[in-house]
């Protein structure tokens, strides 16, 4: 609640119901103490609720009834920076619609400020230092406001009342143009003209935005969009796109009543549309995708810069690929200065990066696939409270989450923890919400994977901590460590996120994660809740040839699963597009460690078993980023048919697992492609073959209740499958809604899994 205008708000509520006492932040929330006529005094505790600011949280409402001492006003104190740290942080905000006409407006003194911001809208998450939320714990306590600003966060009835950015251009951060060596060029209006017109000639510009850099470059020029790929080393992944009107957005991609919604709310997050046929876009921004990310401008230098430009452009993070963004000006100039020809610099101190969320509205809800501005890091609350917690996470799509009470902070975005820059971003951003909360962990929560760098830290933290004396390693002496199974980490990190705590069936798939028999699992059936798990079913394995180069080569687990379905011949079947990929003596080299089992873990991965099939119908043979041939299979599909392929559902008998033999798809997929089948009709027949399985095993299984989580339901057409032909038997179908699906969800179940194993052991 802190960060909204709440305590204001409560002020003006109290002079409107003639009440005397105080209100204040601390390190829990808000705290009042009000007398009054009773009569007043109840409305008081409806309309807190009621009538509260429109971005606060109030999770809960607490009131003991005292004697009067006699209060001859009301006032607003000054914070208590004593009390325990638990209140929530509130996301960045995006500029609201009075600031908005602030900035346009040539008579107002905000005309053309970029920093301009209210109680309704701006920097919060990316400036806060240090809990209770007020101007001297952010970065914007190094700008003195001047005596108007002053007027403004003094009177009541502004909506600038006790706003902590609040800034004006005589009294805040200043913007300014600089060349990759520092050189000032412009400052002002000025800066952002040369900016815009840097942009237009087919430049690339960092700009430092809210949470961190982004680059800015011409999203309709095919060479300045591919000079950026080269210089930033992201070869095909697609980029972000932002528009500077809603108008613009629906001119280059079908953006639905509640995308629409979602794109010009508070969060105003990156939304996945489908790309329109005509859209003024190149190709390059997203190659091999019908999607287009989208976002509209979120700051008052974004607006200034899209009104300025009028054209669509990438917007991508500040960054070399498996890096953190840069938010720090010297940093940014050293990290960014061999990609952007200008730089487009601020005073304002960003503490934290805060990427950029990214959204896909499936169904009638909204997914998040990142979980950053706009979101982070308000907790998802829980129904069991126990001991303090700090999940590591991940390795790929990194968060780590901190579990206090009922509440489980999940931080932003991190990434994937390939480098030593990322690495170092993982455990400042576990440093940085320890020392917010001023949390001590009883548990530290780790992937079962021994080289997970996340598995890594946790282990050496714990080991370091008993004999360091550094403040944070001193919280963590008593903390000791629970290991969870990763599908175990998404199965309860979807019924933490629709609050149920009732065992369900999992429907677990994704790339990859380390099983509890040591093999590499991915096509999960898991039936549990926080307390364990039995694995229902699984993918029949297969063997991944080369393991980390099987995921950067679809045509390996294609061959693999060729191999094992139809034996050695197919290393004669040229005519096949995984076969055709591979040389004469890569077939034989692959055909002897699938043999022998060299180099070639075992897996029941979905998300090898899409790769697999991208490859098959050729799709995609190698791929530039985790996920590369999964999308395009998606992006391919025809919609409209609605055909299926057998995918069997075995017992092995006893206590055995269900087993999902996919050799009969193979098979039908390699009929298909002989018959000349178009691949848009073979990958959607691939889809519902899994939808299909999914409720064969659900009807086995017999659960009610059925959870789909992992990265492959990031698949929208695989997710609407499911949840369709569930539905329509019987089950109630659990989707995640305020986490992403992906890993980037797993430091939710590793946090409430540690809780429940504590419990466990008290009984």
């Amino acid at each position: 609640m802190q960060g909204v205008g709440f305590r204001p708000f409560v002020y003006r509520l109290a002079h409107e119901l003639s009440l005397r006492g105080w209100v204040q932040n601390d390190g829990g929330g808000v705290r009042l103490e009000v007398e009054g006529e009773q009569e007043h005094l109840d409305q008081l505790l409806a309309r807190l609720q009621e009538q509260a600011p429109p971005l606060a949280v109030v999770q809960e409402v607490r009131a003991d009834w005292l004697e009067p001492t006699g209060y001859s006003e009301f006032c607003i104190r000054h914070s208590d920076t004593q009390s325990s740290k638990r209140a929530l942080v509130l996301p960045d905000v995006g500029t609201c619609t009075a600031c908005l006409d602030d900035l346009s407006d040539p008579a107002n003194r905000r005309h053309g400020y970029p920093f301009t911001n209210c109680t309704g809208c701006g920097p919060r998450f990316s400036i806060i230092r240090a809990l209770p939320y007020d101007r001297p714990n952010t970065t914007m306590a190094g700008f003195t406001q001047c005596a108007r600003c002053q007027a403004e966060y003094d009177k009541p009835s502004d909506r600038r009342f006790h706003a902590q950015p609040n800034a004006c251009p005589d009294c805040g951060p200043q913007v300014w143009l600089a060349t990759p060596t520092g050189e000032r060029q412009a400052e002002g209006a000025r800066a952002l003209r040369r900016a815009t017109q840097a942009v237009r000639e087919g430049l690339i510009v960092a700009l430092k935005g809210l949470g961190g850099f982004q680059l800015l470059v011409d999203a309709t020029r095919s060479a300045a969009v591919e000079r950026l790929r080269q210089r930033k080393q992201r070869w095909e992944k697609p980029f972000a796109l932002m528009v500077g009107t809603l108008d613009q957005a629906h001119a280059v991609a079908t953006v639905s009543a509640p995308a629409a919604a979602m794109l010009t709310g508070p969060a105003a997050p990156i939304m996945l549309l489908p790309r329109r046929a005509d859209a003024r876009v190149a190709d390059a921004v997203a190659p091999g995708s019908t999607l287009l990310g989208v976002m509209l401008p979120y700051t008052p230098l974004h607006h200034l810069l899209m009104r300025e430009l009028g054209i669509p452009v990438v917007a991508t993070s500040g960054n070399l690929s498996d890096e953190p963004i840069c938010i720090d000006n010297d940093d940014a100039l050293v990290r960014l200065g061999k990609i952007a020809d200008l730089f487009l610099l601020h005073d304002r101190p960003v503490e934290r990066h805060v990427d950029d969320s990214v959204a896909i509205w499936t169904g009638d809800s909204l997914q998040l696939v990142r979980r950053a501005r706009g979101y982070a890091p308000l907790p998802v609350r829980v129904s069991r409270a126990g001991p303090t917690v700090v999940a590591a996470g991940a390795h790929l799509r990194n968060t780590i989450a901190l579990a206090i009470g009922h509440d489980v902070f999940i931080s932003q975005h991190i990434g994937d923890l390939e480098t030593r820059a990322a690495r170092d971003a993982h455990q400042r951003v576990i440093r940085d919400f320890l020392t917010m909360y001023e949390a001590a962990p009883d548990i530290i929560a780790h992937d079962l994977h021994p080289d997970y760098a996340s598995t890594h830290w946790a282990q050496a933290t714990v080991s370091q901590a008993r004999a360091d004396g550094d403040d944070l390693p001193a919280r963590l002496t008593r903390a000791h460590l629970v290991g969870v199974q990763h599908h175990h980490a998404h199965l309860v990190s979807c019924l933490a996120d629709n609050r149920v705590d009732e065992i369900s069936l999992g429907i677990t798939w994704d790339g990859t994660g380390y099983g509890s028999d040591g093999t590499v699992w991915g096509g999960e059936f898991l039936l549990g809740d926080a307390r364990g798990f039995v694995r229902a079913a699984h993918f029949r394995p297969f063997r991944l040839p080369g393991g980390e180069a099987a995921v950067r080569q679809p045509r390996r687990s294609a061959f693999a699963v060729l191999l094992e379905t139809f034996g050695p011949e197919v290393c004669s079947w040229e005519e096949l597009a995984s076969v055709h990929a591979l040389s004469a003596e890569e077939r034989n080299l692959l055909t002897q460690m699938l043999r022998r089992g060299v180099n070639s873990p075992v897996t029941t991965s979905a998300g090898r078993l899409f790769d697999a099939v991208a490859s098959l119908i050729g799709l995609r043979q190698v791929a530039s980023y985790d996920g590369q041939a999964a999308m395009e299979l998606e992006s391919v599909a025809d919609v409209s048919v609605n055909g299926s392929y057998s995918f069997p559902v075995s017992r092995a008998g006893g206590s055995a697992p269900l087993a999902l033999d996919w050799r009969p798809l193979v098979a039908a997929v390699v009929d298909d492609v002989r018959r000349g089948t178009s691949a848009a009709g073979i990958a959607a027949k691939f889809h519902h073959a899994l939808a299909d399985a999914v409720v064969a095993v659900a009807r086995e299984v017999e659960s009610p209740r059925v959870a789909l989580t992992g990265g492959c339901f990031q698949n929208r057409l695989l997710s609407e499958l499911c949840r369709q032909k569930l539905c329509a038997a019987g089950f109630r179908v659990l989707e995640h809604q305020q986490i992403p699906p992906n890993d980037g969800g797993i430091s939710l179940g590793q946090a409430v899994i540690a809780v429940a194993s504590r419990a466990m052991e008290s009984t």
